[in-house]
């Protein structure tokens, strides 16, 4: 039997209108990971923000190995050897790679009053070579892709030399062999004898990798499980409480009115002469590798980012979409796959948020903002989403991950958008909040709205889309009907070059 390496015991924590923990517990062994389960706000992450020091809790006790402890911030957490690998990057993107990983910590020269940058990438060049990593220490990481942002952020926690390594969803942004390497990473430290404490939505993962698993469910300890004597059915209903939403989109027939129809899309290398069309009450699938253009696409139709050919009718109609404006203006919806940078305001209350795009329908004078027309309005989408929050006046920063994103969803049910593209609707949110927003997608499309849905989970792309097209390289490399598709042929385009 491993050594215990942390017990925490009675874990107590409020926010303000929240009781975010309450007498939870978990415990963590010398060469084992250990993962942690739940719905967005179930309390996963504040429990191993206060094992790091980011909160201070409440009440309860923390042992570290066999010894009570406080941890008050998470400069001692590190000393202590405890690191955490955040969901969200914490990187500063006009340092270096290397500059990222040691800041702080740089080694020296000239009697300590310079920093010795050959010495402090040559640090990184060795930390790479154990992980397995073709990155440049002296990138700068603003020039990096997320998911090559996000195995920096991994190589910075193992620079500690951790005892205890805290991964929060160290997946979301990753390509299949990218995971690869993470779990050959992982099955070293296990093997030095670090804990490893791993969060992630994702079932099959946490069955490959996890020893066991804790599952928490509305601030709550409810049960730990050995992960081979358990099942994940068994693990979701834990998790969940409740029966989950099962979608079976039927086929649209062709006859049904086209409300979008893009030809010979261009921007640069990224998009190259794509063509598609999207029906009325359709959910139209996007697949594709990452880089494969997906998003670009959707940015170049929205008016984010310029194009440089094309033609873009609605309704049969030929339009001009110059900047996002534009395509609000002809109601066309957004939801960026980066929420926090993009799709959310988070210093500001919920209220705010979801009435933003709505403005000019609450006016009391058209230069002021009825307020209690733009609260009962907020308050309307709050219930009809089932949004976790104490209130609409709220900050969202404080909403998790999948309430955030329904507060970007209700924006554009506010604003009454006929045309909405979901761009990884449920990356980062947990079982039960996926199936809301299944559920809520499949009632947009039997309402008449018309959806254009990119996302990298195969699994999620057969069970929501009416048809799917699938990109490669910047192109339309093919496309099915929900009664052609299958993984295996999704991918058999996804990798290979349209003609």
């Amino acid at each position: 039997m491993h050594e215990q390496l942390v017990v925490m015991e009675g874990i107590d924590k409020r926010f303000p209108g929240v009781h975010a923990l309450d007498q939870c517990r978990f415990e963590l062994r010398a060469g084992e990971v250990h993962a942690l389960v739940g719905e967005n706000g179930a309390g996963k992450s504040t429990m191993m923000k206060i094992l790091t020091g980011v909160y201070r809790k409440d009440a309860g006790v923390i042992r570290y190995k066999g010894k009570e402890v406080e941890i008050p911030n998470t400069r001692i957490a590190q000393e202590m050897g405890i690191s955490i690998i955040h969901q969200e990057l914490n990187l500063m993107p006009h340092l270096t790679v290397a500059q990222n990983i040691y800041i702080g910590r740089e080694p020296r020269k000239g009697l300590g009053m310079f920093i010795d940058d050959a010495k402090l990438n040559e640090q990184v060049e060795h930390l790479f070579k154990r992980m397995n990593l073709d990155i440049d220490p002296r990138a700068l990481v603003s020039d990096l892709t997320v998911a090559r942002q996000q195995m920096v952020e991994i190589a910075k926690a193992l620079s500690f030399n951790a005892d205890v390594l805290i991964m929060d969803e160290p997946t979301a942004a990753l390509t299949k062999s990218e995971i690869e390497d993470l779990f050959v990473i992982i099955s070293q430290l296990r093997e030095a004898g670090v804990g490893i404490v791993y969060i992630s939505h994702r079932m099959d993962e946490l069955r490959r990798i996890s020893d066991r698993i804790t599952v928490m469910r509305d601030g709550c300890y409810v049960k730990t499980l050995r992960t081979a004597e358990t099942t994940t059915d068994e693990i979701i209903r834990l998790m969940v409480g409740r029966e989950l939403f099962i979608s079976e989109p039927t086929t649209v027939s062709g006859d049904r009115e086209t409300v979008l129809e893009v030809r010979g899309l261009s921007r640069g290398n990224v998009v190259k002469d794509v063509s598609f069309h999207l029906r009325k009450g359709e959910i139209l699938g996007f697949a594709g590798l990452m880089g494969s253009g997906r998003t670009e696409v959707a940015r170049a139709l929205f008016g984010a980012d310029p194009k440089d050919a094309g033609e873009i009718l609605i309704g049969g109609k030929p339009v001009a979409i110059r900047q996002p404006y534009d395509a609000v203006r002809h109601g066309i919806g957004y939801l960026s796959e980066d929420r926090k940078r993009y799709g959310l305001m988070t210093e500001m209350d919920v209220k705010t948020n979801i009435a933003i795009n709505s403005l000019d329908k609450l006016n009391r004078l058209k230069w002021m903002v009825d307020e209690s027309k733009m609260e009962a309005a907020a308050s309307q989408y709050v219930n009809i989403l089932q949004i976790k929050t104490p209130g609409v006046h709220q900050l969202v920063k404080h909403l998790s991950g999948g309430n955030q994103q329904k507060v970007v969803i209700s924006k554009w049910l506010m604003r009454n958008c006929d045309i909405l593209i979901f761009d990884e609707p449920t990356r980062g949110i947990d079982v039960g909040a996926k199936n809301e927003i299944y559920k809520l997608l499949d009632e947009l499309a039997s309402q008449g709205k018309s959806i254009m849905m990119i996302s990298s989970e195969l699994p999620e792309i057969l069970r929501m889309s009416h048809r799917i097209m699938i990109m490669c390289e910047g192109r339309i490399s093919g496309e099915l009907s929900r009664e052609e598709a299958t993984q295996e042929r999704i991918m058999m385009y996804a990798t290979k070059q349209a003609g």
